[in-house]
């Protein structure tokens, strides 16, 4: 899993608890959770980006330092060479369900890491 190149950036999303997805090499894609109850959003906002945002970049998603949390923002994807990547997180509750989200990292169906990105979202409600 390292000098990985994006290949595609899903935005469909599957059910109301992983909101798409971004693709890499060899089957790996990396995504925002969150559990969700009833009545709440939480999410990484993938809508926005574009495949040409990710020209020429390579990541090396093999340790913890790919990327980085910005509270209250979302988080920057770090790549090996060249600049960063934002990606704006938010989430809507009212206050009665948990707001956890986190990060996931999945080959083939299979996840290989989850990092907890809560304190990392915008939070409306």
């Amino acid at each position: 899993m390292n000098q990985l190149k994006v290949v595609r950036i899903d935005k469909t999303g599957i059910g109301t608890d992983h909101y798409g997805a971004i693709e890499f090499e060899g089957g790996v894609k990396l995504y925002s959770y969150h559990e969700s109850d009833c009545c709440e959003t939480h999410e990484l906002c993938l809508g926005d980006l574009t495949l040409e945002e990710f020209n020429g970049l390579e990541f090396d998603l093999t340790g913890d330092d790919f990327f980085k949390r910005i509270p209250d923002y979302g988080i920057e994807l770090i790549p090996i060479y060249g600049r960063s990547v934002k990606i704006a997180a938010h989430g809507w509750n009212n206050g009665y369900y948990s707001d956890q989200l986190d990060l996931v990292i999945e080959q083939d169906g299979k996840e290989i890491k989850r990092y907890d990105i809560t304190d990392c979202q915008t939070i409306e409600g």
